[in-house]
């Protein structure tokens, strides 16, 4: 991964990832990982391993390109 798409993936991509994540629920691994993500992400040397790598381009090619599901208000 070139640093430009890691720019890329962490700034643009990574955000609607997380929520969608976060919005199931499920999974506490997975919720554990997007966060983990995250705070790496901040800091300018970090690169993802080769794991990470792979499940990073998963989630954002489930989970980052599905269109968003209606959004259900509380009050109407």
């Amino acid at each position: 991964m070139t640093d430009r798409e890691l720019d890329e993936l962490l700034t643009i991509r990574w955000p609607m990832v997380m929520r969608r994540v976060m919005a199931d629920g499920t999974d506490e691994w997975l919720k554990g990982f997007v966060r983990s993500i995250a705070k790496h992400g901040k800091r300018a040397s970090w690169r993802p391993t080769g794991k990470q790598e792979q499940i990073m381009r998963r989630l954002v090619s489930e989970l980052g390109t599905a269109p968003e599901r209606d959004v259900e208000l509380i009050e109407r």
